[in-house]
């Protein structure tokens, strides 16, 4: 294998992130689940859910009690994909996410 002097192009890319509480759910469903599902039927490429360990925000504090049981902790759902495939799906995640958490969008260069 011969290595380039160049670098590779980057790619322009969006990175679709969902903050959500591990008890969060839409018409009965876990939103992590349903967000999964969603990504994988529309085709995206992967995406990974991160369990929190404690955090805080409009709907309270999350976090590991006395005994160790885990108390709806937060969870971080991320996805980095081609743009046209995000804008086709943020909809869905809008209705799924609806008043349960918080969606953002940025940027990124992959190389």
């Amino acid at each position: 294998m011969r290595l380039s002097s160049e670098p590779a192009p980057e790619k322009k890319m969006l990175k679709l992130t969902v903050r959500v509480r591990g008890r969060d759910s839409h018409e009965g469903k876990p939103i992590a689940d349903l967000l999964l599902a969603l990504y994988k039927d529309r085709g995206l490429s992967g995406a990974t859910v991160l369990q929190g360990v404690r955090g805080f925000g409009v709907h309270g504090v999350s976090r590991v009690d006395v005994l160790g049981l885990s108390i709806n902790l937060p969870l971080v759902i991320e996805t980095v994909e081609e743009p046209s495939k995000i804008e086709a799906i943020l909809s869905d995640v809008k209705t799924i996410v609806g008043e349960n958490g918080l969606i953002t969008l940025e940027d990124v260069k992959v190389p």
